[in-house]
């Protein structure tokens, strides 16, 4: 089946770019609300989910594009679909300066739903750990 993108725009409570590119761009950043543990290694970032002494799921992401305070890009090295890839940026009003938070993601149709639950799951634990 074909992946469709999937965006979800999420609005942040600051006006400083750098706060939370430090949150999106960083493993430690991610590490905080992604996954359990994230490292970040030869242009890739491995996130692992769950402890050392229980089950662990371990995916590697290829990092695509990096620009400061505006947008990461990653491709997970388990897709094989070319097309695909996951992003957040960050975006600015031009009306009321406020930022947002833009996810892109690709998910099949009947996958769409779950990958909005995750993706509203991560950003609720974003704004637990800094308010956001």
């Amino acid at each position: 089946m074909e992946k469709r993108k999937v965006t979800i725009e999420y609005p942040l409570e600051t006006k400083s770019p750098g706060i939370i590119w430090q949150l999106i761009s960083t493993a430690e950043g991610l590490q905080k609300w992604i996954a359990d543990y994230v490292s970040e290694a030869d242009g890739k970032m491995t996130f692992t989910w769950g402890e050392a002494w229980t089950e662990q799921d371990t995916k590697t992401s290829q990092l695509i594009a990096r620009e400061k305070n505006s947008r990461i890009r990653m491709k997970w090295e388990h897709d094989n679909n070319d097309a695909t890839f996951w992003e957040m940026r960050i975006d600015r009003s031009e009306l009321t300066g406020h930022l947002t938070l833009t996810i892109t993601d690709f998910a099949e149709d009947e996958d769409k739903d779950y990958l909005h639950d995750l993706w509203n799951d991560n950003l609720r634990r974003l704004h637990l750990i800094s308010g956001l």
